[in-house]
Formats: C-alpha cells, sequence, structure tokens
C-alpha cells in the first residue's frame, strides 16, 4: 500500500459466508423433510393394505399357525352295528374240506351270528385265489362289512346291489386263507375304527 490509503472512520467490512453454501443448506434440509413426510405416508399405506403393522402382521401369522397346527375338531363317534346284530354266511371255496365250518365257529366264538355254511358257489368256487371275498349289500358298506373286514383284513370287499340289505355278510374263503385275524387285533381294530377322529381346523383367511 506503501502508505497512500488509509482506512478512515468506524465501519469496517464484515466477512460473510457465501450465499451459495447457505442456499445448498436450506436445499439439503427441505429435501430431508419432504423424503421424511414420504417415507412415512409409504409405511401408513403398507399398513392399511397388510392389516396392521410389524408386530400385528407377526401376531396374526402366529395366530394362523396356532390354528393349523394345535385346533382340532373331535367327529362324532361312528355307529357300527354289534357283532351279534351281524349274521356272517361262511363258504368254502377251496379244496381243503371243513375249513367252512372251523371259521365258522370260531366267528360265533367272537360274538357274530352264523347263518349258511357250506361250499361256494359255481360263481366263486376254485375261483378265488386271495385270502377270500367279503359281500355285502350297498347299505353294509359302513356297517357290517367292515365290522366283518377286521377279522379277515386281506379279504376283498365287494357289494352286490341286487342283495336285501339284511345287514348280513357272506364270507367266501380262498386259498390263501391262513384263518381269522388274532382277537386281540381284531378287537383293537374295531375300536379304531368306531373311535372318533380329530379332525383339523383352519381358521379362514390366514
Amino acid at each position: 500500500m506503501g502508505g497512500q490509503y488509509r482506512i478512515t472512520g468506524d465501519k469496517y467490512p464484515r466477512m460473510r459466508p457465501p450465499r451459495r453454501r447457505a442456499r445448498m443448506a436450506g436445499i439439503v434440509v427441505v429435501c430431508g423433510a419432504v423424503l421424511g413426510v414420504a417415507g412415512w405416508g409409504t409405511l401408513q399405506l403398507v399398513d392399511v393394505f397388510t392389516g396392521g403393522g410389524g408386530t400385528a402382521s407377526a401376531a396374526a401369522a402366529k395366530a394362523c399357525a396356532t390354528t393349523k397346527s394345535g385346533a382340532v375338531a373331535s367327529a362324532s363317534p361312528v355307529v357300527l352295528p354289534k357283532p351279534a346284530q351281524i349274521t356272517v354266511n361262511v363258504y368254502n371255496a377251496t379244496t381243503r374240506s371243513g375249513l367252512a365250518k372251523t371259521t365258522a365257529d370260531e366267528l360265533k366264538k367272537r360274538g357274530f351270528k352264523v347263518g349258511q355254511v357250506g361250499n361256494a358257489s359255481a360263481a366263486f368256487d376254485k375261483k378265488v385265489t386271495g385270502v377270500g371275498v367279503l359281500v355285502g349289500a350297498g347299505a353294509s358298506v359302513k356297517t357290517s362289512l367292515p365290522v366283518v373286514g377286521v377279522q379277515v383284513p386281506a379279504a376283498e370287499r365287494r357289494v352286490d346291489a341286487e342283495r336285501v340289505a339284511d345287514g348280513a355278510v357272506d364270507l367266501v374263503i380262498g386259498d390263501g386263507f391262513k384263518g381269522l385275524a388274532v382277537r386281540g387285533d381284531a378287537e383293537r381294530a374295531l375300536a379304531a375304527l368306531a373311535a372318533p377322529k380329530a379332525v383339523a381346523v383352519v381358521k379362514k383367511g390366514c
């Protein structure tokens, strides 16, 4: 300066930050506020369409899982006829003599009524290669036929549409017959057949 210029008076220049920086700072603050509001709005929309927040959704999912895996409804017990109410006709379709009588005697010991005992008709005679065939009327499918069936679990079951619905069942003994089921096993199978079954209940909307 060389002393040519001197500052006189009581006013001095003040240092101010550039206006550009202040403007940028303001823009950043405004953008942050806008993003915050937009995020909050999005979260509310998600809650509306999903049925609640994270906690509610987790609780609902847990409730559904519990309902699917744990909730059961007991079915009504199946009413089956007693062995004493069922007549069994025993026919021998094999070449082994006396098989129908011995089987009929055992069925009688187990509480069944025994009807006709003898050789099988021409439709079955020497034509049954398996354990045997159980024949009943259409009405016996869920009544007397399964009760006799536990005594000969491997026997084939057939329905005779022309048969009178008297509850009687024909047991036609085949070549593979070795005897009736073990009595204890047959009794347990019959008890399971008549017992109510638990049915899983799934809550709608899960």
